[in-house]
């Protein structure tokens, strides 16, 4: 038998009333059968989908836990609500993309700022494999935080990336592999998270983005080490109309640069960089005209030719950094740089 919305209110009633202070509604409604999915609703402020930049982050990226989730593998699922229901007054310690939330909601408060009415706003949603009865502690965490996370949805034993599109995400950052790749063949921008301790200051948003496998295609990087680099090899016949490929997270930066232009420069809360270990002279000049074609403004790019990456990222201290290369990911976390892994072979 499917339980009723007040069956389901009264089950998280604890969840309710935490986040009295942060919201004007709580809506829940369910989905098929037994394994239904719960959605809670917040409409203190709606946002348009086909407006909104929406970022769906899952619970392990946003918040630390893995001594949690390392009870889970270990006992089991019923130990391990045990434990959250016991701790649900508890909050979760700040996960590897917390600060990047943050950030978000400071580029929200500024747009609002300059514009009451602007619609054209960052909305997180939060996605979680918890079951409906363990997520009040992860709702009063962000309570505790004030977060302004404006969904949450509990989805057992389910692809959760199946509500990406519906939901209209623009990235997707999660702790498992699995849902990423789920994501990325989905089409949407999505980036595994690490755990690290993140030490990144909160204002402004700075974003870094590598170039191959990530703004541009991975076709691109495998042409590059074929030795023929249609992309940015200058002698190549079709190098005057042909850029580079889209990647896998070029719909997310584009959607970034949209609101980037909403300020002028030296009010902008919003830093963007291409940071890639190409040469300037192979890469540079096809990289920006792509970017221009594009639209797209980049506040600045670094053309590391073969250099390691770790000490331009501690400089810059971006909120978050995309790659495709597991030793550049490793290098930025040993200068403590948040970083996110974008597999080009899922």
């Amino acid at each position: 038998m499917t339980p009723q919305p007040e069956t389901v209110v009264a089950q998280i009633v604890g969840a309710s009333v935490a986040w009295t202070g942060l919201m004007h509604l709580l809506t829940i409604w369910h989905g098929k059968g037994e394994r239904s999915s719960f959605y809670f609703i917040s409409l203190s402020r709606k946002k348009e989908i086909n407006k909104a930049l929406v970022i769906a982050v899952t619970t392990r990226a946003i918040f630390n836990l893995e001594e949690e989730h390392q009870l889970y593998l270990e006992k089991g699922k019923e130990e391990y609500v045990r434990h959250q229901q016991a701790n649900q007054d508890r909050p979760l310690p700040p996960g590897t993309a917390f600060a990047f939330i943050q950030a978000v909601q400071y580029v929200n408060k500024k747009i609002l700022e300059s514009n009451p009415a602007e619609e054209d706003l960052f909305d997180i949603l939060l996605l979680s494999n918890n079951s409906p009865e363990s997520g009040v502690r992860i709702i009063n965490s962000a309570k505790h935080y004030g977060l302004e996370i404006s969904k949450f949805c509990f989805v057992s034993d389910e692809d959760s990336t199946q509500y990406l599109k519906s939901h209209g995400v623009k990235l997707f950052l999660s702790a498992d592999r699995t849902d990423v790749c789920n994501a990325l063949r989905r089409g949407v921008s999505a980036a595994l998270v690490f755990q690290q301790e993140v030490q990144a200051p909160s204002t402004p948003l700075r974003v870094a983005f590598d170039g191959d496998a990530v703004l541009f295609s991975d076709e691109t990087d495998q042409v590059f080490r074929d030795g023929l680099n249609r992309c940015f090899f200058p002698s190549h016949p079709l190098s005057s109309v042909l850029l580079c490929f889209q990647g896998p997270m070029k719909a997310f930066a584009m959607h970034l640069g949209k609101i980037h232009k909403k300020f002028n420069r030296e009010e902008c809360p919003i830093r963007t960089y291409l940071v890639t270990a190409r040469s300037g002279r192979d890469m540079g000049i096809r990289a920006i005209k792509t970017l221009r074609e594009w639209g797209l403004a980049i506040d600045e790019a670094f053309f590391m030719d073969g250099a390691p990456k770790g000490p331009i990222l501690a400089q810059i201290q971006p909120h978050i950094f995309f790659d495709d290369g597991l030793h550049n990911i490793q290098g930025a976390q040993d200068m403590g740089v948040p970083s996110a892994w974008v597999p080009s072979c899922c």
